[in-house]
C-alpha cells in the first residue's frame, strides 16, 4: 500500500524570527535583499493597484520590521501567528494588494468607490478565472463602504493549477509569462520568458457590479 505523503504546511514559529540586538545589525542588507525580491514579485495593475506576491521570505521580513519599528512591545510568537493566514501553501499563490495614491484626497475619494474591491480580483489561465480569496479575518471594506488600501488575497488552485471558473467583469489587467506566474509560487522569485495568464482585479465598485 502506498503511503500518502501530505506536505507540512509552511508557517511562521517564534524560532524564524531573529531578537531585535540580532536584527539591528542586519537590517539595511535584509531590507535591501528582501526589496529586490519583492520587486520580482511586483504586479502592477491598472493605474494604481499593486499586487505583492508573497512567500515565506517576504512574510518573514513583514514580521521582523513590525517587531523592529514597535521595540519588540508585542511578543514574537503573536505577530507570526497573525501572519500565517496568509502564508501560501501548495497550490496557492498569496498577495497584498496595495492601492498607492499618492494625494490623500484623490486616495480617500478613490477608496470609498472601491467598496467590496477584494471580491472584484482574479488570475485569468486559459480563460479559466481563479477567484482571490480575501483574508476573512481582517476588514477589507468599511462598513460604510470605502475599501482598505491595503488587501490580502489567496489565489488557490486544484491540482491541475486551475479552478472552477467565476464570472467576475474585468476592467484593469496586466498580462503575465507562464514561468512569470509559477515563479510567484516559489520561494526563490526568479523567473523569465514564454506568454499567457492575465491578473484583473474589477476597478469598479460591488455595489455597481450587481
Amino acid at each position: 500500500m502506498t503511503e500518502l505523503h501530505v506536505p507540512a504546511k509552511r508557517r511562521l514559529t517564534p524560532g524564524d524570527i531573529l531578537p531585535l540586538a540580532e536584527y539591528i545589525p542586519l537590517r539595511r542588507g535584509r531590507r535591501r535583499r528582501v526589496g529586490a525580491l519583492k520587486r520580482r514579485r511586483r504586479v502592477e495593475v491598472g493605474p494604481f493597484a499593486t499586487f505583492y506576491f508573497e512567500n515565506i521570505e517576504t512574510m518573514r521580513h513583514q514580521v521582523q520590521e513590525m517587531l523592529y519599528r514597535e521595540g519588540w512591545r508585542c511578543p514574537a510568537r503573536g505577530r507570526a501567528r497573525s501572519h500565517n493566514p496568509l502564508m501560501p501553501q501548495d497550490s496557492e499563490l498569496s498577495a497584498t494588494v496595495m492601492f498607492e495614491i499618492d494625494d490623500p484626497a484623490r486616495r480617500a475619494a478613490t477608496l470609498m468607490q472601491l467598496g467590496g474591491i477584494e471580491h472584484h480580483a482574479f488570475i485569468d489561465i486559459a480563460g479559466v478565472r481563479v477567484r482571490g480569496d480575501p483574508d476573512p479575518t481582517r476588514e477589507n471594506t468599511s462598513p460604510d463602504g470605502t475599501a482598505s488600501s491595503v488587501q490580502f488575497l489567496k489565489f488557490l488552485f486544484d491540482a491541475r493549477g486551475n479552478r472552477t471558473p467565476q464570472d467576475f467583469g474585468h476592467g484593469n489587467r496586466r498580462r503575465l509569462r507562464p514561468s512569470e506566474l509559477r515563479s510567484y509560487g516559489r520561494d526563490d522569485g526568479a523567473g523569465a520568458g514564454g506568454a499567457g495568464h492575465t491578473i484583473s482585479t474589477d476597478g469598479r465598485s460591488a455595489r455597481r457590479c450587481k
